[in-house]
């Protein structure tokens, strides 16, 4: 739809040695005062509309047809926005609000005000932390299931990595969150759908820069329906089954049931419980589906670096399988998936709309102004990471970044409640299949970002396939 629109992203990428850029969209060069042009760019990909100097520590806003949008790329900043000042930026701006009602409904990624402050505690004790261990064995059966798959395939098999990813990420969210396996041709429903959804929803709603305060509901076209009815047919015939007594005892989602059961006044029906579950599922599974993608990507390219990380697994695990007991000595697959949480923060954006007039730094918010964190710059910025723009997971080994500098899962009251289930997951799913394979993008394929709901390459990431445990070069 309106292909015509569509504007050209010069992508860089270097690697010299041991010095590896990858893939980024390079600076914006367009001329200043031109916000027709910057909302065209925008709307092809929100990643190459910014220039140089966007990627230094400061707060600026720009007028797009009379609408404030305010930049925050300062950690002092970014901290008044999401943490001190809070409850005045809690709501999501009304393009992903209006992106994600019609699959999310009023799930908590999306909601605000009083569902989400009941629905946040509610999600909050579901995923913590201490709940983590126990899906170990979930995900390390789950991959195992993909290393024989893979095994089957054969030296060189080739494969789009980011659906292989979004399958096994898909299926361990399902164990988890549903209790029973999803099976490969749901999963492949369920991430096949998504990618349509992303393709299908602008990057722009241009009804909020018009003066819709709320923006304008997104356009619901039949191939949109399709791919919303194929995912929420899949979720709800889980959630019935629960709620019909056929679910596993431990699962999250049993979970949410008998906390409903407690406390009625959560008010948690079919279609509320439908939207939680769908909110955990989608955001659960797709953005580790995304860092892995980018993780094998940039071991790809730096060998190094994936050398240093074989060796690690062989050294903490011997030739037994990884497991999550493990993951604390997984000390060099953990930096590689928080620098490339840094690089490729799977949400490179996150947008707020203010609620009241308010100062952040030296300017003046307007009620209804659209205020970005943009992970994208603040992670690239010179004065808080060196060399910003190169693959450095050692950086990662040696200190943590300073407060608000790094936050791939937001910060602050919003932050992300699956954080440690998603941290964990990735840093095991990758040294159980890294432990096996080398996975290697091919030399002639331009890797390309592209900031949709999410940030994944441009048409997936062919790769190959190669087993680990012949003689290696």
């Amino acid at each position: 739809m309106l292909s015509w629109l569509t504007r050209p992203v010069a992508i860089k990428e270097k690697l010299a040695g041991r010095n590896f850029i990858p893939a980024h969209a390079d600076f914006y060069s367009g001329k200043n005062g031109r916000p027709i042009e910057l909302m065209l760019q925008a709307r092809t990909d929100f990643l190459s509309i910014w220039r140089k100097r966007d990627y230094t520590e400061r707060v600026h806003e720009i007028r797009v047809l009379g609408r404030q949008i305010v930049i925050v790329n300062s950690p002092e900043h970014v901290r008044y926005v999401v943490a001190k000042r809070h409850e005045n930026f809690e709501r999501k701006s009304p393009q992903m609000r209006r992106a994600l009602e019609y699959l999310l409904g009023d799930g908590l990624f999306i909601s605000d005000g009083e569902t989400w402050k009941q629905r946040r505690s509610l999600v909050n004790d579901i995923v913590h932390k201490n709940r983590v261990p126990a899906f170990g064995p979930v995900m390390e059966r789950t991959t195992q299931e993909l290393v024989e798959r893979w095994s089957s395939l054969g030296d060189g098999a080739e494969v789009n990595v980011l659906a292989e990813m979004a399958g096994l990420t898909a299926e361990i969210i399902s164990r988890s969150v549903f209790g029973n396996t999803l099976g490969r041709d749901s999963a492949d429903a369920v991430t096949d759908s998504f990618t349509s959804y992303q393709s299908l929803i602008d990057s722009i709603n241009i009804g909020y820069f018009l003066g819709f305060n709320e923006g304008l509901p997104v356009w619901r076209t039949p191939s949109l329906r399709r791919s919303v009815k194929r995912i929420h047919g899949i979720i709800d015939g889980v959630v019935e089954d629960h709620l019909a007594g056929r679910g596993d005892h431990d699962s999250m989602i049993q979970l949410l049931l008998r906390r409903q059961q407690k406390n009625p006044e959560l008010k948690l029906d079919l279609v509320a419980l439908r939207n939680e579950a769908a909110t955990i599922f989608m955001a659960g599974h797709e953005t580790t589906a995304a860092t892995l993608t980018w993780a094998w990507y940039l071991l790809s390219k730096a060998h190094w670096v994936e050398k240093a990380v074989h060796a690690e697994i062989a050294k903490v695990c011997g030739k037994r399988t990884p497991t999550i007991d493990d993951v604390p000595q997984l000390e060099w697959c953990r930096a590689v998936i928080e620098e490339t949480l840094r690089l490729y923060p799977p949400v490179p954006i996150l947008a707020r709309q203010a609620k009241e007039a308010d100062v952040v730094g030296d300017i003046k918010v307007e009620p209804a102004a659209l205020v970005l964190i943009v992970p994208w710059l603040l992670h690239r910025t010179g004065s808080l990471f060196e060399k910003p723009h190169h693959f450095r997971p050692e950086r990662f080994l040696k200190g943590r970044p300073a407060p608000y500098s790094y936050i791939p899962f937001a910060a602050g009251p919003r932050v992300c409640p699956g954080l440690q289930f998603g941290l964990t997951e990735a840093i095991l799913c990758l040294a159980i299949l890294a432990q096996k394979f080398k996975v290697r993008v091919p030399e002639d394929h331009a890797v390309e970002p592209q900031c949709r709901l999410t940030l994944r390459p441009k048409g997936g990431l062919p790769v190959t396939l190669h087993p680990r445990g012949r003689k290696e070069a």
